[in-house]
């Protein structure tokens, strides 16, 4: 491997990478994140509703649905695009509405996480994925 150069698009390095990274975010966010606001709780609701959504109990099932569920799919790489879509919206929320007001180093954890999926958004789930199976079987 060169240090200098880029690889080849949908290299081997860059599909390793793609979906280590697709399954740990994934994985890290349903584990860490998404599985103790389910079901969401009466704090859980109560910030949400401090946030000024209409339906709080609705918003706040949306966003423990979105960490945990969508994690998960994230991590499998089916409906990657939407759920990284999903994922993001829920950190925009998270950095910008629940952290608004918290020094740098506590939203960073939303910013970063908000990139990541971006990134999924725009790249897809790639070649290991079972987005990408289901999409050859069709």
């Amino acid at each position: 491997m060169k240090i200098f150069t880029a690889n080849p698009e949908n290299s081997l390095t860059d599909e390793s990478a793609m979906t280590i990274m697709r399954i740990a975010v994934g994985c890290m966010m349903a584990f860490g994140h998404g599985i103790g606001k389910l079901p969401p709780q009466d704090g859980f609701i109560a910030g949400v509703a401090g946030l000024g959504f209409p339906a709080p109990e609705f918003f706040a099932w949306l966003a423990a649905l979105a960490e945990f569920g969508g994690g998960l799919l994230l991590a499998a790489g089916l409906l990657t695009r939407f759920n990284a879509m999903a994922l993001s919206v829920t950190m925009l929320v998270a950095a910008f509405g629940r952290h608004l007001n918290d020094p740098y180093n506590v939203k960073e954890l939303s910013l970063l996480y908000l990139l990541v999926f971006l990134l999924f958004m725009i790249k897809g789930s790639g070649r290991w994925s079972l987005d990408h199976f289901l999409s050859r079987k069709a």
